[in-house]
């Protein structure tokens, strides 16, 4: 999510009030500048834009033709947008409607790709998206040279909600938000991994292809994080949020290798989870405000902090964005995540036996004049993989919450591809 959004209009209160009250260490204003080398014409989020709003990437390799890969991505209630690799659009899949005149309609929110999933007697690669308008789950059978585009709906048509039990919660949108995907290597099953909008339940889901070619999901179990937190003074914090909203998480990611989940709750800090939601979650960084307290004011709509009693982390600053993964095959890499509150992105060694230690952050810079940087990003992917002569050494692309349009009167969103091995140069 974007936090100048009206919705969270208060949590934008609290982190600029904090930016003035809180310092930064200094490497907050050193790291590294990486530019982009393309960006997605803007998404605007107007009736005359469609209601699109840029929001979470997950890149798709072609085996076969590289250079033919493809950017999926979701722009909310503007539906799924598809890019080439020279982030031109291929598709617009719109999200569907509600069911009736007065429901919420569909706001696709986050995106992730199962690779090989048996469908209709053979394997296919698909793009599941979190729908939070409707409070289900949508995947997409990818074809990269099918007529009319290369994603084609699959979703079977009955599909249950993830949280919800009726219209009337869903309306509510306490709905599914963030997610990952994951296939189990030791079974071969594949998951999905959903969080809960303004909770702090994250859903595992079992995807489910049926004999019509179609993909159905069953929830496996669930886990709540914590929505308080006792710290070192003996204290009870709670982050400061719109009354009967909990800190929820919306950015994570699943290491592939050992079945780790990284969860970002939002104003809190980063999660190390087994992605099959056994075990106990360990909180391997904190939000640089963890532990500030705040006062919600009822009638400004706003959050106002107090001291800072000195327990956060020093390296991200609310909210804890898109969470992505630079693997290797040897086992290293890095788990990137978005500090959204200053703009900059933090890399943290992907190993678990060196317990995810700091390793460095950069941030996205303008290329020119016309190609500007990344602010207030939401979601990010990577992949370290050759895409072609354009990027040999692999590709993140990342989410403008903050995209300058040549039609400067209008609020714009889009997304930076940017070469990765700059930003693993910038890193080290």
């Amino acid at each position: 999510m974007t936090i100048r959004l009206a919705a969270r209009a208060s949590m934008l209160v609290l982190c600029t009030a904090l930016a003035a009250s809180v310092a930064l260490p200094a490497q907050a204003s050193s790291v590294a500048g990486v530019r982009p080398k393309a960006e997605t014409a803007p998404l605007y989020d107007d009736e005359a834009g469609g209601n699109a709003n840029a929001d979470d990437p997950a890149i798709w390799r072609n085996a076969a033709d590289p250079g033919r890969s493809l950017v999926i991505a979701t722009a909310k209630q503007g539906g799924l947008r598809v890019y080439d690799l020279d982030a031109h659009q291929v598709q617009s899949v719109p999200a569907p409607a509600g069911p009736g005149t007065d429901d919420k309609p569909g706001r696709f929110n986050n995106v992730d790709l199962v690779q090989g999933l048996r469908l209709a007697g053979a394997r296919a690669d698909v793009a599941v998206v979190s729908d939070r308008g409707n409070d289900r789950l949508r995947i997409y059978r990818i074809d990269r040279d099918k007529p009319g585009g290369p994603l084609t709906d699959v979703t079977d048509a009955g599909v249950r909600p993830v949280f919800s039990a009726d219209q009337a919660e869903i309306n509510d949108q306490k709905t599914a938000y963030g997610l990952a995907t994951w296939t189990d290597r030791r079974t071969g099953r594949s998951y999905a991994l959903v969080s809960q909008r303004n909770r702090t339940r994250i859903a595992l889901l079992e995807l489910v292809a049926t004999p019509a070619g179609t993909v159905d999901y069953r929830q496996v179990r669930t886990i709540d994080l914590p929505s308080s937190f006792r710290l070192p003074n003996g204290a009870t914090w709670t982050p400061c949020a719109e009354p009967g909203e909990l800190p929820q998480v919306e950015g994570m990611v699943v290491d592939p290798a050992d079945g780790t989940l990284y969860a970002g709750q939002e104003d809190v800090g980063i999660w190390r989870i087994d992605a099959g939601l056994t075990g106990t979650p360990t909180l391997i960084d904190k939000v640089r405000e963890y532990g500030v307290p705040g006062t919600y004011d009822e009638q400004t709509e706003e959050c106002t902090p107090g001291a800072d009693p000195g327990y956060g982390g020093k390296r991200l600053s609310a909210d804890v964005e898109g969470l992505t993964l630079v693997t290797e095959p040897d086992g290293d890499g890095y788990l990137l995540a978005s500090s959204q509150g200053d703009d900059t992105f933090v890399a943290y060694d992907r190993e678990r036996d060196d317990d995810n230690e700091f390793e460095g952050a950069f941030r996205i810079t303008a290329a020119s004049t016309a190609l500007d940087g990344s602010e207030v990003c939401d979601g990010a992917a990577a992949l370290n993989a050759p895409l072609g002569a354009r990027y040999p050494n692999g590709l993140l692309v990342v989410q403008d919450g903050e995209e300058t349009p040549a039609d400067g009167d209008r609020e714009a969103t889009g997304f930076k591809f940017v070469d990765l091995g700059e930003v693993l140069s910038a890193i080290d």
